[in-house]
């Protein structure tokens, strides 16, 4: 049996983990939950799973961990006031069960110098995929990191075409639903950028054997390439549940959490590079990743910023990079403390609103 803490409770990873908990009684039991602002969900939840400690906000998320005896956190929670719980949850020495990815990326050596060999837990499917593949050899023997990228909305498209691109358009994601930010940024491609610098944090691989691929059909999660030659995939129908059960219970598997796939019926799956010209984000996060520091945070930052201005009509959809790339270039390293990454961001958000006013 498995005590764990569920922050983001009331989110899409929340609810599906709630759900994974509920079906498999006996492995694990709920003692901690965690929301937003969402009260009245959360307290249903609580009644629901009997489960007496309930936090709402990061403040109290973070108490929440540092003070009730678990063995796994799944860090849910949207965006990178993620942080302060994560770093609570390795403090702590629980095992993290991380869907947070902004905290890791915001976050970086504090994050990766804090933590134990094997204390995180990735529950993005992308991470999750890796972290399978990699069971299949060691360290020395693996040669690069895949990564798969639906395309998003807008996949074939040229950069000229998108320069009329709607907020409507750009939420018409053609495999997931995963609110107005992230799913802004898997049509910008912000998301995989992000995605490569967490990567990069949490298997230690160089930017420069990292690389994106376009799968269209969401069923490659991501992929391991060895020396031999030997590439390892890890392909199911796309369902978070599974990684999501994972994390909670990492290595082992949960008997029945996903459907898997059909092999009775004719199926493709493709595979394209991606156009950076177009899409340049990737790129970008690499050059964000690479610089290290406080950098990976400004970036986060500042696209939130362009995001929500776009969505509000007063920038174009390709502003949106345009504004971050502009931040970017103008930010010089804080200290790596937390207090350092928060200034940064604060930062970040004031020079993006002033670049977008200037617009």
């Amino acid at each position: 049996m498995r005590d764990v803490i569920i922050l983001g409770s009331t989110g899409s990873i929340g609810v599906q983990a709630l759900e994974v908990v509920e079906a498999n009684p006996d492995r694990f039991r709920v003692v901690g939950l965690a929301a937003g602002r969402n009260r009245e969900l959360v307290e249903e939840q609580a009644r629901r799973f009997g489960v007496q400690h309930v936090a709402l906000g990061a403040e109290e998320a973070a108490r929440l961990v540092e003070t009730v005896d678990c063995d796994v956190v799944l860090n849910g929670i949207t965006g990178s006031v993620g942080l302060a719980p994560t770093l609570a949850a390795l403090t702590a020495g629980r095992t993290l069960a991380l869907a947070n990815k902004e905290s890791l990326i915001v976050g970086g050596s504090l994050v990766t110098e804090l933590a134990h060999p094997g204390q995180i837990v990735p529950v993005d499917s992308e991470h999750s995929a890796i972290a399978q593949a990699l069971l299949a050899g060691v360290a020395h023997e693996v040669r690069r990191l895949v990564l798969t990228a639906s395309g998003g909305p807008f996949r074939g498209r040229s950069r000229a075409s998108l320069e009329g691109v709607t907020p409507a358009e750009a939420l018409a994601h053609p495999t997931w639903d995963m609110g107005r930010v992230i799913t802004t940024n898997s049509s910008t491609l912000v998301n995989k950028g992000l995605e490569v610098i967490e990567a990069n944090l949490l298997f230690e691989v160089p930017y420069d054997r990292i690389d994106v691929t376009v799968h269209p059909q969401s069923i490659v999660h991501s992929m391991v390439e060895f020396v031999d030659g030997s590439t390892i995939a890890q392909c199911s129908p796309p369902d978070m549940r599974l990684p999501i059960s994972l994390g909670l219970d990492w290595p082992h598997r949960v008997a029945g959490v996903g459907a898997p796939l059909d092999w009775t019926t004719a199926s493709t799956w493709t595979f394209e590079p991606l156009d950076s010209r177009a899409f340049p984000a990737v790129e970008l996060a690499k050059q964000v990743g690479a610089a290290g520091a406080t950098f990976p945070a400004v970036f986060n930052a500042a696209n939130e910023q362009a995001v929500h201005a776009f969505h509000d009509g007063r920038i174009g959809y390709l502003a949106i990079l345009d504004t971050v790339r502009d931040v970017i270039d103008r930010h010089e390293a804080n200290p790596m403390t937390l207090e350092g990454v928060l200034e940064a961001e604060a930062w970040a958000r004031r020079a993006a609103d002033a670049v977008i006013a200037a617009a």
